[in-house]
Protein backbone atom coordinates (compact mmCIF):
# COMPACT_ATOMS: atom_id res chain seq x y z
CA UNK A 1 0.00 0.00 0.00
CA UNK A 2 1.19 3.32 -0.95
CA UNK A 3 2.35 5.08 2.56
CA UNK A 4 -0.19 8.32 1.45
CA UNK A 5 -2.74 5.81 1.54
CA UNK A 6 -5.05 7.76 -0.95
CA UNK A 7 -4.91 5.03 -3.49
CA UNK A 8 -6.17 1.20 -3.05
CA UNK A 9 -3.44 -1.66 -3.36
CA UNK A 10 -5.71 -2.25 -6.79
CA UNK A 11 -4.86 0.96 -8.40
CA UNK A 12 -1.42 1.30 -7.21
CA UNK A 13 -0.97 -1.93 -9.00
CA UNK A 14 -2.05 -0.74 -11.71
CA UNK A 15 -0.42 2.79 -12.08
CA UNK A 16 2.48 0.68 -11.52
CA UNK A 17 1.48 -1.69 -14.91
CA UNK A 18 0.81 1.00 -16.96
CA UNK A 19 4.02 2.93 -16.09
CA UNK A 20 5.88 0.50 -17.20
CA UNK A 21 3.75 -0.60 -20.56
CA UNK A 22 4.98 3.32 -20.88
CA UNK A 23 8.27 2.84 -20.27
CA UNK A 24 8.01 -0.21 -22.87
CA UNK A 25 6.39 1.46 -25.60
CA UNK A 26 8.83 4.65 -25.09
CA UNK A 27 11.72 2.30 -24.90
CA UNK A 28 10.41 1.09 -28.93
CA UNK A 29 9.96 4.08 -29.89
CA UNK A 30 13.73 5.26 -29.03
CA UNK A 31 15.08 2.40 -30.82
CA UNK A 32 18.65 4.19 -31.54
CA UNK A 33 19.37 4.12 -28.05
CA UNK A 34 21.34 1.19 -27.55
CA UNK A 35 21.36 -1.18 -24.35
CA UNK A 36 25.16 -0.25 -23.76
CA UNK A 37 24.22 3.52 -23.81
CA UNK A 38 21.20 2.82 -21.10
CA UNK A 39 23.43 0.53 -18.92
CA UNK A 40 26.46 3.40 -19.42
CA UNK A 41 23.82 5.86 -18.19
CA UNK A 42 21.09 4.29 -15.91
CA UNK A 43 22.77 0.86 -15.04
CA UNK A 44 20.36 -1.08 -16.24
CA UNK A 45 19.07 -1.80 -20.12
CA UNK A 46 16.25 -3.57 -21.64
CA UNK A 47 17.77 -6.96 -20.90
CA UNK A 48 17.77 -6.35 -17.63
CA UNK A 49 14.11 -5.31 -17.29
CA UNK A 50 13.64 -8.60 -19.08
CA UNK A 51 15.15 -10.56 -16.75
CA UNK A 52 13.59 -8.69 -13.78
CA UNK A 53 10.22 -9.55 -15.72
CA UNK A 54 10.88 -13.58 -15.81
CA UNK A 55 12.24 -13.75 -12.53
CA UNK A 56 8.70 -12.13 -11.41
CA UNK A 57 6.33 -14.38 -13.10
CA UNK A 58 9.02 -17.13 -11.66
CA UNK A 59 8.16 -16.00 -8.56
CA UNK A 60 4.63 -16.04 -8.95
CA UNK A 61 4.41 -19.88 -10.69
CA UNK A 62 4.06 -18.82 -13.95
CA UNK A 63 5.78 -20.19 -16.86
CA UNK A 64 7.58 -17.66 -18.68
CA UNK A 65 10.62 -17.65 -19.96
CA UNK A 66 13.94 -15.45 -20.32
CA UNK A 67 13.50 -15.14 -24.00
CA UNK A 68 9.58 -14.66 -23.98
CA UNK A 69 10.75 -12.10 -21.36
CA UNK A 70 13.02 -10.52 -24.15
CA UNK A 71 10.35 -10.23 -26.43
CA UNK A 72 7.86 -9.16 -24.48
CA UNK A 73 10.70 -6.09 -23.59
CA UNK A 74 11.50 -6.00 -26.88
CA UNK A 75 7.99 -6.14 -28.93
CA UNK A 76 9.49 -8.81 -31.10
CA UNK A 77 12.20 -11.80 -30.79
CA UNK A 78 15.20 -10.55 -29.59
CA UNK A 79 17.12 -11.92 -32.48
CA UNK A 80 14.61 -9.57 -35.02
CA UNK A 81 15.32 -6.66 -33.01
CA UNK A 82 19.16 -7.02 -32.83
CA UNK A 83 19.29 -7.84 -36.64
CA UNK A 84 17.04 -4.60 -37.23
CA UNK A 85 18.13 -1.87 -34.48
CA UNK A 86 21.39 -2.66 -32.42
CA UNK A 87 24.43 -0.79 -33.77
CA UNK A 88 27.47 -2.46 -33.45
CA UNK A 89 29.85 -1.30 -30.77
CA UNK A 90 32.43 1.77 -31.98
Amino acid sequence: MPDNEKISEQQAMALDAAAFRRLLKHLDENKQVQNIDLMNLAGFCRNCLAKWYAAEAQAQNLDIDYEQARERVYGMPYAEWKDKHQTPLA
